[in-house]
């Protein structure tokens, strides 16, 4: 027997006595038995709503009432320290990101959770993508245009994000540095997607970096933002008149993000198998598979949580020595 299936076997094993203890153990054999609490910690309306949201819709029929509550603040981290300091008992979940779990604990000084001693991954629900978008009134037509006009006009371009530290924050400071763009690129930090949205359609704001969303695409067409580029690799599906940042010339500017399931450490095995079982059922819906789909998203129908814990894990070590290279740091 090999290394690799020797580890197959180990997780294989564990997942059985995990199953039998949920069927039969002490504290996991009646749950659920009360409604689950899924935090998704940006303001309503953001593109958080657009993935937690259905999945708790799908989610109810296997394992029963599901309710949202939306906890902003802080790029994610209000809402994600929440969830780390609940019971873990498997009524308090967090919908994290990539912000959430990767970019805020590696840019914080003092960290209010550690995304690895105090969360365990549960499942993955979809891969995303980031986009640059700008108001109409600004005389740019793609990313090399707006790098010009920052150049052109310092202090006076600014872009919103959902937060110091987040993803769209990181891609920010890297097209800032990519561009020779001064230091005088205003970064403005929101409590989330929706409420900055908002600002850049009303004009408060001239640019941002946004997770593409079909709210965000629907503006986009009808002339109230104009999205500039994605950071994904290819052109999306939902959306391919928008051009790829490779397309655009800044190919270092590549970011995929992704949306997930957490819960507090010491939750029992038991419980995080059975709701990762019960995602991966809903995730096999077509239904639910198309409306992320239609959000510009793409589902995760084959995660887990050794897999996603893993590719947290990773991350963490990959983007570590980025931040640390331009300075991301956040109070």
């Amino acid at each position: 027997m090999n290394l690799l299936s020797r580890r197959e076997l180990l997780v294989t094993a564990t997942r059985l006595a995990a199953l039998v203890a949920w069927s039969g153990g002490a504290g996991a054999d009646d749950y659920p038995s009360r409604p689950i609490r899924l935090v998704i910690p940006y303001a309503a309306g953001a593109s958080g709503d657009q993935i937690g949201r259905p999945w708790a819709e799908r989610i109810a029929s296997l394992l029963g009432p599901i309710y949202v509550e939306n906890v902003g603040g802080a790029g994610g981290s209000v809402g994600s320290a929440m969830v780390a300091q609940s019971a873990p008992d498997g009524y308090s979940l967090l919908l994290g990101n990539g912000s959430t779990q990767v970019m805020i604990p590696l840019s914080s000084v003092r960290p209010a959770y550690d995304p690895v001693r105090d969360f365990r991954a549960v499942y993955r629900l979809i891969t995303s993508t980031l986009a640059f978008v700008v108001h109409p009134s600004l005389p740019v037509r793609d990313l090399q245009e707006l790098a010009a006009y920052a150049r052109a006009n310092p202090g006076k371009l600014s872009y919103g994000t959902p937060g110091v530290g987040t993803g769209n924050h990181l891609v920010g400071e890297m097209f800032r540095r990519r561009s020779s763009v001064p230091l005088d690129l205003v970064h403005v930090p929101y409590r989330g997607m929706a409420p900055a949205t908002n600002d850049l359609v009303s004009g408060q704001i001239p640019a941002m970096i946004a997770v593409v969303s079909g709210h965000l695409v629907q503006l986009h067409r009808a002339g109230k933002l104009r999205m500039l580029a994605v950071t994904s690799q290819k052109r999306l599906g939902g959306a391919p008149d928008i051009p790829t940042v490779i397309e655009a010339g800044m190919p270092d500017l590549g970011y995929a993000g992704w949306f997930g399931l957490f819960a507090p450490k010491a939750t029992p095995d038991a419980i995080v198998y059975r709701i990762s079982a019960a995602t991966r059922a809903a995730m096999a819906d077509p239904a639910l598979q198309e409306t992320y789909r239609s959000q510009g998203m793409e589902p995760d129908a084959d995660s887990s949580p050794e897999k996603f814990q893993q590719l947290v894990e990773d991350e963490l070590a990959h983007l570590a020595p980025v931040v640390k290279a331009i300075g991301l740091t956040r109070d």
